[in-house]
């Protein structure tokens, strides 16, 4: 059986985005694990509502959990930006304040070790 950890540094967290174009949302999904901001990335289909420009809008996305290093989410947040195709991407990180040892200590291992 797995230890559990409390992270109490906050030293890992989730990052939360959407898309609806699967093509650069696939895209920009490969680019953060390719380039070692995210551990893990999974991806739900739900259908989003929203304001937007005055109006009440509706549409068919793909939410995304992003894992990855606290100290990682000012380069991974700068990147999403870059390759999202929204003019407002959703950008949201939430704490993993406990989680199984193995399971945090790879997303050690597997994140690079700083956003520089």
């Amino acid at each position: 059986m797995s230890e559990i950890t409390h992270s109490a540094s906050d030293e890992f967290v989730v990052v939360v985005t959407t898309y609806a174009d699967d093509d650069s949302g696939q895209a920009m999904i490969k680019t953060l694990l390719e380039e070692k901001l995210a551990a893990c990335v999974q991806v739900y289909p739900v259908q989003s509502f929203y304001h937007w420009e005055g109006e009440i809008q509706s549409d068919d996305e793909k939410l995304v959990m992003i894992k990855t290093r606290r100290e990682l989410f000012d380069a991974l947040s700068e990147r999403i930006k870059m390759l999202h195709p929204y003019d407002v991407p959703e950008i949201i990180m939430l704490p993993i304040t406990a989680g199984s040892t193995d399971y945090l200590s790879w997303i050690r291992e597997t994140c690079r070790a700083s956003a520089s």
